[in-house]
């Protein structure tokens, strides 16, 4: 397959090299083998690697890809996944079902990414982000536990109120517009820390949620990670079929 992008067009080039790649995956010469190395890619798109990468991370993030360093990257194998729609930040979900949500603990610190969570961003590791941790829930008790990392780029301080809804404060603070968010859903055990966290006992069912949140540029803006007592929390999702 002929790789090529219109760099006279008005999408980003960013955008162009990812749709390029959605269809890349779908050619069987593909399924499950690696594509071209970034190298070759980019100089066959006239392309810099750092746009090329800003496409190829976003593909790995939805699951699409994998990377193995100092290998390549390879069409991951198809997976099911379910998606919804309408997302809203956890107070406003929370206000529009009419449910009153206390904040139990608020964390802000400054910390060094992991490997990871830099390359999601596509910032170096010795680049501090803002990390905010909330435990959350009813006026009884905690169900739900926040760890989420916010890129440099979108100017949050810590001074912030973030007992307002969080996208809120992003909109109207910092001119910085949620409008695509990825998610990935599992289950897992609960720890020791995260047990004492939501006042269960270590081992219980935990519903596990990964968020990835994009600006209106597919610019990564937020790194969220969700755990939820598996006895106080139903994920609802809602699929319509055009």
């Amino acid at each position: 397959m002929k790789l090529s992008i219109d760099h006279k067009s008005h999408v980003p080039l960013h955008i162009q090299a990812e749709e390029l790649l959605r269809e890349l995956i779908k050619d069987p010469q593909y399924a499950t083998k690696f594509l071209p190395n970034e190298v070759d890619m980019a100089k066959q798109l006239a392309i810099s690697r750092t746009t090329l990468r800003q496409a190829l991370n976003k593909l790995v993030y939805e699951g699409l890809l994998i990377r193995k360093k100092g290998i390549g990257t390879k069409v991951a194998e198809v997976s099911v996944s379910s998606k919804s729609n309408n997302w809203l930040s956890f107070s406003q979900e929370m206000q529009a079902r009419g449910i009153p949500i206390k904040n139990f603990e608020l964390h802000i610190s400054w910390v060094h990414p992991d490997e990871k969570l830099a390359h999601f961003f596509d910032i170096t590791t010795d680049k501090k982000v803002l990390k905010l941790e909330r435990l959350r829930g009813r006026a009884e008790g905690p169900f739900v536990y926040f760890i989420s990392y916010f890129h440099p780029r979108v100017g949050l301080t810590g001074e912030e109120d973030f007992k307002r809804p969080l996208y809120e404060i992003l909109e109207k603070d910092h001119s910085v517009i949620a409008n695509l968010s990825k998610e990935e859903i599992s289950a897992r055990e609960a720890d020791k820390f995260l047990a004492a966290k939501l006042e269960i006992e270590p081992g219980n069912a935990l519903l596990f949620r990964k968020r990835f949140v994009f600006d209106q540029g597919d610019r990564p803006i937020e790194f969220n990670l969700g755990y939820y007592r598996a006895d106080s929390f139903v994920y609802t999702v809602e699929s319509r079929r055009d």
